[in-house]
């Protein structure tokens, strides 16, 4: 593979895939790559394109860059393609966040569980079946990285409604948390050993040592001594269940009854309550800038991700062993979570491909966690391929923030009206109301 073609999907997402291309082209090894980019929209996939050729010149890449309208076109012949697309975008995920609002419902990010992971989801599911059979049919043998929310639920119906079994979703939760912790502890990243597993945006950090010793004792003296380190939903979460979660407090909230529905929650952990929209128009705006810089022929400003994409591919192509973190289906990989449910936990990546390695058992509160999430997962996933709306509305009544939060009368008359609003998103047999 001296020339390996690399495909873009939603490339107008142009700050992420600049980032993941400066990591790419940070490999002398992948400096020759084809990467093709698609985009359904002409103004950004055209930013996308120049931002590529950029970034491939301040790198010194000699990459081939080629810019797609048409997904299949793209698509052939290639040895990976990585997943950004974002259906709806952010009208739809402000959306997410305003029909659930009227309805008393709190939401901080919206993209994994809860009301807004539910739709955004479901509104993703359509699009993700033409994919995978486009895959099927034009790059049988290529990997499919997918990096869009909500990542457990896509993985597990790619991989059902679509039979690819070379795909794993990637998140940079698991590496950037450790990150964190390396620096609170005051040990350098590179030094420390460290294993999680579990579920996308809720895995949990199962050893975390240095030299051999574990640093968790040093961790609890920091938070015993740090009154602001207490007002972290994640710290609460990990001096009551004694392991620490991967993801964000503002995220982690969203996934448990606990917090949202209490004001004094919210004072105390200090959520930030559809603060996530704000981040929405930010995103736009740094669109916007990198667009007319381009036009312009200002310089940009790049800087590379450590994404697992760019080190995978880069694996794969070179034989180069790395251990990353991918979502993929259970199968037997951790022993108390169920068989069809996409968990998350560190692979092997070689010329072989991506090698999940087993976890075994979680400690059973963190199991009772995961369990939950991944039944509503399972729900969401089955009301698509059973073409089953009331199986939209089990999840919803599944989700822990959701049934916190409203009676199951409210949960059925807000999947109503969030039918109504993505209606044109949804695959048609799930464009129904039911609780009049």
């Amino acid at each position: 593979m001296t020339h390996p073609k690399i495909v873009f999907i939603g490339a107008g997402s142009v700050v992420f895939t600049q980032g993941l291309l400066a990591d790419l082209f940070a490999f002398p090894e992948l400096r020759n790559a084809h990467i093709a980019l698609h985009d359904i929209d002409a103004e950004r996939l055209a930013t996308a394109e120049a931002a590529a050729r950029y970034i491939a010149r301040e790198r010194g890449a000699d990459a081939r860059v080629t810019a797609h309208a048409d997904r299949r076109e793209s698509l052939a012949g290639a040895d990976f393609v990585i997943n950004i697309v974002q259906v709806g975008m952010g009208e739809s995920t402000r959306t997410d966040f305003d029909v659930p609002a009227r309805h008393g419902v709190r939401q901080t990010i919206g993209d994994t569980l809860g009301i807004g992971g539910v739709f955004r989801a479901l509104r993703t599911f359509p699009f993700l079946k033409r994919l995978g059979e486009d895959i099927a049919e034009l790059c049988p043998d290529a990997w499919l990285l997918n990096y869009t929310n909500p990542m457990a639920m896509n993985v597990q119906y790619l991989t059902e409604a679509t039979g690819l079994t070379k795909v794993v979703g990637l998140c940079h939760s698991v590496y950037w948390t450790m990150r964190d912790l390396a620096e609170l502890v005051g040990v350098p990243y590179e030094e420390i050993t460290y294993r999680a597993a579990g579920v996308n945006h809720q895995a949990w950090v199962l050893r975390f040592e240095h030299r051999g010793a574990d640093l968790y004792p040093r961790l609890d003296e920091l938070i015993a001594s740090d009154e602001q380190l207490r007002r972290r939903v994640r710290v609460d979460m990990y001096r009551r269940l004694g392991y620490y979660p991967t993801e964000t407090s503002e995220h982690s909230s969203e996934y448990v009854p606990w917090y949202l529905h209490h004001d004094s929650e919210i004072e105390r952990l200090r959520l930030p309550v559809g603060a996530y929209l704000g981040i929405v128009d930010e995103n736009v705006a740094e669109y916007h800038r990198t667009r007319d810089a381009l036009a312009a022929g200002d310089p940009l400003t790049v800087e590379g991700t450590m994404e697992y994409a760019p080190q995978i591919i880069h694996s794969m192509v070179t034989g180069t062993p790395r251990t990353v973190y991918g979502n993929v289906p259970n199968r037997g990989l951790i022993d108390n979570l169920p068989a069809h449910g996409v968990v998350e936990v560190p692979c092997l990546v070689d010329a072989a491909g991506i090698r999940p390695i087993r976890a075994g058992a979680l400690p059973p509160q963190l199991a009772a966690l995961n369990r939950t999430y991944l039944s509503m997962n399972d729900l969401v996933v089955r009301a698509a391929l059973d073409d089953e709306p009331r199986h939209i509305r089990h999840a919803a009544m599944t989700d822990p923030a959701t049934a916190a939060t409203l009676t199951v009368e409210q949960i059925w008359r807000l999947c109503d009206d969030m039918v109504r609003a993505h209606a044109d998103l949804l695959q048609p047999s799930l464009r129904v109301t039911l609780a009049d």
